[in-house]
């Protein structure tokens, strides 16, 4: 179902407008999602939203989207998806020195478009917003947001091993008696999965089916170092 991506300056508001949203697309017939920023980066953030795309389901990404590649991506996952969506910018935000550098949305780009713009306390446009998300067309999946071959052979065989490492760790931990609530560590790796109950090889080889498929999407030489901790990640919000 459709996707809803809000995007401005930190302090506008998104959070807010995300939980307003929620309330009001959410409803007996279908559940609204907030997908938030958080660690791991862009690739994360997509990987959670494709995760959330769903017939039914309404994604809600409260993230700020400050880059019109960022917001290009989202826009090529609803489309592969065949799903709608639409921009909601929140104007405004007292503006930080430290802050990153903000590309204002266009509505003459097709990623940012339906567009919707918000300042401070005005409404939302509701009914506006409904009807794009609700009484239009999904626009046809397009050859450029299909996924593409990687182009580095080492990046595949890295996310292959490490995903195997982290999978055969969380399963020796289990066969070594680790309780809910406990916390699973890799070795090398940072973060710990805490598992909220016993997971099944079959369950946690279909959500690493899953990672591969959704990081193969954007294989950066980059993420090499994280990619153990963002598995981990992925995991921890997966496993529920």
């Amino acid at each position: 179902m459709p996707l809803v991506v809000l995007c401005g300056r930190p302090g506008s508001g998104k959070s807010r407008r995300a939980s307003e949203l929620q309330a009001a697309l959410g409803g007996p017939e279908r559940r609204a999602h907030v997908v938030a920023e958080a660690e791991g980066g862009r690739a994360a953030l997509r990987a959670e939203v494709e995760r959330r795309l769903s017939r039914r389901d309404v994604v809600i990404v409260d993230a700020g989207n400050e880059l019109r590649s960022i917001r290009y991506e989202l826009y090529c996952a609803a489309r592969q998806a065949g799903t709608a969506r639409c921009l909601l910018h929140c104007a405004g935000g007292p503006g930080r020195p430290d802050e990153p550098p903000f590309e204002a949305p266009d509505p003459q780009n097709r990623w940012d478009r339906p567009l919707f713009t918000v300042h401070g306390e005005e409404p939302l446009p509701l009914d506006a917003i409904r009807a794009a998300l609700f009484d239009s067309a999904p626009p046809p999946p397009h050859r450029a947001t299909r996924t593409q071959p990687l182009q580095s052979a080492s990046f595949l065989h890295q996310l292959d091993r490490v995903t195997q490492e982290v999978l055969g760790a969380v399963m020796d931990a289990q066969r070594s008696g680790a309780q809910p609530g406990e916390t699973v560590r890799v070795p090398g790796v940072a973060e710990g999965l805490v598992l909220s109950r016993p997971v099944s090889m079959a369950e946690l080889s279909r959500l690493r089916r899953q990672f591969i498929s959704y990081t193969k999407m954007q294989p950066r030489d980059e993420n090499l170092p994280q990619l153990a901790g963002m598995f981990l990640q992925y995991l921890s919000r997966s496993i529920q």
